[in-house]
């Protein structure tokens, strides 16, 4: 824990979404106790643990600006570089696969709607454009079972979208939690595995935000850096790893350098619903902030990868 913590401050993140478990949350606590933290954790834990976590709830609480509790991680398909991404046609190297889902669909309703009856937060992976649709209407049923309220579902990931569901994260309220340096890294390779067409709306940041969804920035680490500088190059230049796009593959879906930077601040604390407290520097919020060695906004977006964190403030 001391030391990724000191890593990710390296890197000038001061608050991460850790998608782990109970065992996580003790050694969190622990570090907690002793007074160690310099990094401010909401800790999620699995969506079928949901019952163990409306009890830790009861007989505990949601936690302090330190360490939170509350969310439910789950996963509806696999990964694109495995061919386990769930997509409504084949992939184009494998004429016969469709992908596939991990869980049930009837079982994922279940704990979806149990968990957000409990005002618990959902969170789940969703990668392929069958995955993801699937999850929406999991999620438009629930919200009209269960009744109105401020629950704030969450699609990891949310790579690959079907051009007809854009609209649906903002009319829905579904909050799209993306991870640039993807963009950059499976860049290289999609367009060979689900074809020209369906890459147009691959990681379609720009697409999300013009629709006026909430679309929050984080790493998936480790399978990609903790780096929200790199993060954010990527998703301003949305140039491949391979130097093969110099002018950013798929370049309509690049944001603006201030888009990338509300979405690493301001709509990182909205999905974790402590937006009231941090995500942006004005009076009576946590001084959370990193000292960089240069304005990104006013310099050349295909420079901001080579920028430094000179401190790290919490």
């Amino acid at each position: 824990v001391q030391a990724a913590m000191h890593h990710v401050a390296s890197n000038g993140v001061t608050s991460v979404h850790d998608m782990q478990d109970f065992e996580s949350l003790d050694a969190y606590r622990r570090a907690h106790a002793r007074g160690e933290m310099i990094t401010r954790i909401y800790s999620v834990v699995p969506i079928d643990q949901w019952q163990r976590l409306r009890d830790e709830i009861a007989e505990n609480g949601r936690g302090d600006a330190w360490l939170r509790i509350g969310g439910l991680k789950g996963f509806m398909d696999g990964s694109l570089g495995s061919h386990t991404a769930a997509f409504f046609e084949p992939y184009t190297d494998e004429p016969d696969d469709r992908g596939l889902m991990v869980n049930e669909l009837d079982d994922m309703h279940a704990w979806i709607s149990s968990a957000d009856a409990e005002g618990l937060h959902v969170i789940i992976h969703a990668i392929g454009d069958r995955a993801i649709r699937d999850l929406l209407d999991i999620y438009r049923d629930v919200a009209e079972a269960n009744g109105p309220r401020d629950r704030r579902f969450r699609i990891e990931h949310a790579q690959h979208i079907h051009p007809e569901d854009f609209q649906r994260f903002a009319d829905q309220g579904v909050v799209a939690a993306v991870q640039p340096y993807h963009a950059i890294d499976d860049g290289r390779w999609a367009e060979k595995v689900i074809g020209p067409e369906r890459a147009k709306t691959s990681f379609p940041y720009r697409s999300l935000m013009d629709a006026g969804a909430h679309v929050a920035f984080g790493s998936d680490w480790y399978v990609a850096p903790p780096t929200p500088l790199e993060g954010i190059y990527a998703a301003v230049t949305r140039r491949t790893l391979d130097g093969q796009h110099p002018e950013g593959w798929v370049p309509e879906q690049k944001t603006t350098v201030e888009q990338a930077l509300r979405a690493y601040t301001y709509e990182a604390a909205y999905d974790s619903f402590e937006e009231d407290i941090k995500g942006k520097l004005k009076p009576g919020m946590l001084a959370d902030f990193a000292l960089i060695d240069r304005d990104l906004t006013g310099m050349a977006p295909e420079q901001i990868r080579d920028a430094k964190i000179l401190r790290t403030v919490v």
